[in-house]
């Protein structure tokens, strides 16, 4: 029988590495920024019609807006992070899901026990069980 189980996916900090976090934070943060400013668009453009509650609209606008503002300053905290994180720590990438055979007199401590793979510069050099 097989079953799933979460694997650790951990990256080495390298330049290499470092920069390219660097930027995927900055692209996130243009992201989200564009979209601060293309709702800041559509509720100038919903304002304009009769028929509608205004403070309605600013509501809801505000609060979607504010949830991307709030995004943002997460992605400018991890910037900042990432700038004391030293070259050859580990960090945590993201987790992903493997098969596992598990079989009578399988010992379970030993398959749910955590397992990580780690990658440097987009190479696997270690597999921890």
């Amino acid at each position: 029988m097989e079953i799933l189980k979460k694997v650790l996916i951990k990256q080495i900090v390298t330049e290499k590495s470092k920069e390219k976090l660097k930027e995927n934070f900055y692209k996130e943060k243009m992201r989200l920024e564009q979209e601060c400013q293309q709702l800041l668009f559509e509720k100038r453009k919903l304002q304009n019609k009769s028929g509608i509650s205004k403070q309605e609209i600013t509501r809801r606008f505000q609060k979607e807006i504010n949830k991307r503002r709030e995004k943002i300053k997460l992605v400018d905290f991890k910037t900042e992070q990432l700038e004391m994180l030293e070259l050859g720590s580990e960090i945590l990438e993201k987790e992903v899901e493997a098969l596992v055979e598990v079989s009578e007199g399988t010992h379970w401590d030993e398959i749910m026990s955590e397992q990580a793979i780690i990658i440097k510069d987009g190479v696997i050099v270690r597999i921890d069980k």
